[in-house]
């Protein structure tokens, strides 16, 4: 088993910049893939970004491509996703998300809490 925490999110300007970190604990001695995913009022969750348990690949979402930017610590168990350049419609809930084995785009096994993040115009 392992836990997730997020934290970052809060409320910033459009055009400006955040940085969401999601601590690991638990069963850290193994590896993960990491994502995360944001939900916004009234849509369905959709996938942002992800990293592989090396930290080698990452895959992002067209819409946050060139803005948002994922990284990992393995030795702070933590990944980081800074987001620059926001907009308005990147207000949502984001989620991180792990899982040590092969899976699809949204398949992961461990969710944090989610931290809010908020654009005002």
């Amino acid at each position: 088993q392992v836990q997730l925490v997020e934290s970052g999110g809060g409320l910033v300007q459009a055009g400006g910049s955040l940085r969401l970190a999601c601590a690991a604990s638990g069963r850290t001695d193994r590896s993960y893939a990491m994502g995360w995913f944001r939900q916004a009022p009234g849509k369905e969750r959709e996938f942002v970004v992800s990293i592989s348990r090396t930290g080698v690949n990452t895959y992002y979402a067209d819409s946050v491509k060139g803005r948002f930017t994922i990284s990992k610590d393995n030795a702070k168990n933590t990944v980081y996703l800074q987001m620059n350049s926001l907009k308005p419609e990147d207000t949502a809930v984001y989620y991180c998300a792990a899982r040590n084995r092969v899976g699809g785009l949204s398949d992961y096994d461990y969710w944090g809490q989610g931290t809010q993040v908020t654009v005002s115009s």
